[in-house]
């Protein structure tokens, strides 16, 4: 018996698409079943669910003008809406439909599936499992999966009567004990992203794993808890073949390996990687997305998706013509009621299509494109060997991430940069963990390995992009679903002077010493003085230009120059006593500066104490 199957992600922003949802959909598809995929309020789920009942028993071409009021009346409840709207009939049909919203009578699903990112995202993932309830049918049930879902399993089960999956779907039967299909090896449906208004940022990549897991044990780190066993090979050969044939070419390859290195199958990862075509040098011809949108119509694949996709390459063919061709298309669309995703037809889109279909072979142009491969949590600088690089130059990595937790960490990283420097690899980037409990995590730490990066820059011709990463406990209670946690040599000031600088070089830095030592000081003793630097003056080093001094200046509540005021607080900070400091420090990495929590007895340090509470520039 075919089910009705929900799977949502809630609605936090994301640069990648839900690879658990989306196998989950290849699994529920091939079972037969209905599936819906959606991100959003599920309020709005509540209405898309009504209105397509509604148009599919009264929609008619004259309406189709109607239906953003007909939307927003379900939804809101307000009588002008439909001001427009003559026949009673369908008039009453409306209201019914809002009065049935209004009592949450709404669409039933046998089955909702919600997955879940990080914990800092909690709370509106807990909101999302505890509203899909309103959506679920008599009998039905909820299965949650993913990051928090793993990490926090007991928190998230008492606060949702939901007992998560932990871990990943390699194993049969998780879903359905009637299934032996492993879902984790399932190819991803990349249709479902259609189905849905969000974009992301990396959807036109293949996502896979070729290995799973990592030996490491790290404390700081949840694979652990994630993926517990170290796979070595994992072939997702026919998943990216299948990925083909049903959505088109993509042009990247994005691999989610934890640690690749350390597998005894890597020579046969490398060499998979190169017979899906990503050799080094590799380019591909991006598919035709009209073709196969119509090719999945044809086939009923997800016809909801590829409606919606249809609408949108009509949408951005327009684009791309002419005021006469706008002009015929416009009339051919609005003739088949092709104008809207809401009211399109598998029927009318095959009419269009001896029309349309020279436009898109003639104006929208398919280039060929260098492809990419991103090992993209990074390898292990550990495992480097002089053999494995020249591996990984065989393919088109870029860049190829290496982590660089600790300074402890210099001469192996070093290493490693020059090995693949001296393989031809000269694109890289890093993760520097800061903030954490580990003993030599200090700030002048952090600044060490930045500045390391720069100088290797510098020195080898090469780039190296640098993504300084808080660390954060996501397992303990007291931090799981905020960003308080400070590490043993870090305060709440030295946080915040590092986030104002990352925010002035959006959060990454890169080659070019002299942006860099502007950025966090020539030296190590001028790094330690921009780490206990008033916030509003960090950002004030970065307004070079008279114009942007100039809108500063009238933010804030101080007046002057603000090379001024920063030699003013340096003076006023130097001139501080060991007494003296041992009362201001305390306060300033407390990072508070109301007028009650900066009185003290002393006017010295409560006039150096001033500075902090100026207001750094908005906007």
């Amino acid at each position: 018996m075919k089910r009705d199957v929900l799977l949502l992600e809630p609605n936090y922003k994301n640069k990648y698409p839900p690879m658990g949802l989306m196998k989950l959909a290849t699994y529920f598809r091939e079972r037969g079943d209905n599936v819906r995929f959606y991100k959003g309020d599920l309020r709005l789920l509540a209405v898309e669910n009504m209105f397509e009942d509604f148009w599919l028993e009264h929609g008619s071409p004259n309406l189709y003008k109607q239906i953003d009021n007909i939307k927003n009346h379900i939804r809101t409840g307000k009588i002008s809406l439909l001001d427009s709207i003559a026949d009673p009939f369908i008039y009453t049909a409306i209201k019914d439909c809002h009065a049935c919203f209004n009592s949450k009578k709404w669409k039933k699903y046998d089955l909702i599936c919600v997955t879940t990112l990080f914990t800092f995202y909690w709370d509106i993932t807990i909101d999302t499992i505890n509203s899909a309830k309103t959506f679920l049918a008599i009998n039905g049930r909820i299965l949650v999966g993913g990051i928090s879902a793993s990490i926090l399993c007991e928190k998230m089960f008492n606060m949702t009567g939901v007992m998560p999956h932990k871990g990943v779907l390699d194993e049969p039967s998780i879903v359905d004990e009637n299934s032996d299909v492993i879902i984790d090896e399932l190819p991803l449906d990349y249709s479902i992203l259609d189905e849905v208004e969000y974009q992301y940022p990396s959807a036109n990549a293949f996502f896979g794993y070729m290995t799973r897991g990592c030996t490491r044990n790290c404390s700081f780190c949840a694979v652990k808890t994630l993926e517990p066993k170290y796979k070595h090979y994992i072939n997702i050969r026919e998943q990216i073949s299948a990925v083909s044939d049903r959505f088109g070419e993509r042009r990247d390859l994005l691999l989610l390996d934890n640690n690749v290195l350390l597998s005894k199958c890597f020579d046969r990862i490398i060499d998979d990687i190169k017979g899906m075509g990503f050799s080094k040098g590799a380019t591909f011809t991006p598919s035709c997305e009209y073709a196969k949108a119509l090719k999945n119509l044809r086939d009923d694949f997800n016809t909801r998706a590829n409606l919606r996709k249809m609408i949108k390459l009509y949408d951005a063919l327009v684009k791309k013509l002419d005021d006469d061709a706008i002009g015929d298309l416009y009339i051919e669309r609005e003739r088949l009621g092709l104008l809207r995703y809401e009211t399109a037809t598998t029927n009318a889109i095959e009419e269009l299509d001896s029309f349309v279909s020279p436009l898109f072979a003639k104006y929208i142009k398919r280039n060929p494109l260098m492809r990419i491969v991103d090992f993209n949590q990074g390898v292990d600088l550990r495992a480097f060997s002089d053999t494995k690089v020249k591996r990984l130059a065989e393919i088109n990595i870029r860049p190829l991430r290496i982590a660089f937790d600790d300074w402890s960490l210099r001469d192996k990283y070093e290493n490693a940069v020059r090995v693949s420097a001296g393989a031809g690899i000269t694109e890289l980037s890093n993760y520097l963990l800061y903030n954490s409990d580990i003993d030599i995590d200090t700030p002048l730490n952090l600044y060490r390995r930045m500045r390391f990066n720069v100088d290797l820059c510098e020195e080898l011709g090469i780039s190296i992009f640098s993504f300084p990463m808080k660390y954060h406990p996501i397992d303990d209670p007291k931090f799981f679903n905020n960003r308080d946690y400070m590490g043993k040599h870090w305060n709440r000031q030295y946080i915040r002077a590092v986030q104002a600088v990352l925010n002035s070089t959006h959060g990454k830095i890169g080659r070019g010493k002299q942006f860099f030592e502007a950025a966090f000081g020539e030296n190590e003793d001028e790094f330690n003085e921009i780490i206990i630097m008033p916030e509003a003056l960090i950002i004030r080093r970065f307004e070079h230009d008279q114009a942007k001094r100039e809108r500063f200046n009238k933010v804030d509540e101080y007046a002057g120059n603000c090379d001024t005021l920063t030699d003013e607080w340096r003076e006023g900070f130097k001139s501080l006593t060991d007494e003296q400091q041992s009362i201001a420090i305390p306060i300033i990495h407390r990072n508070i500066f109301n007028d009650a929590d900066i009185t003290v007895d002393d006017p010295v340090v409560r006039e150096v104490l001033r500075f902090y509470q100026i207001q750094r520039p908005r906007g």
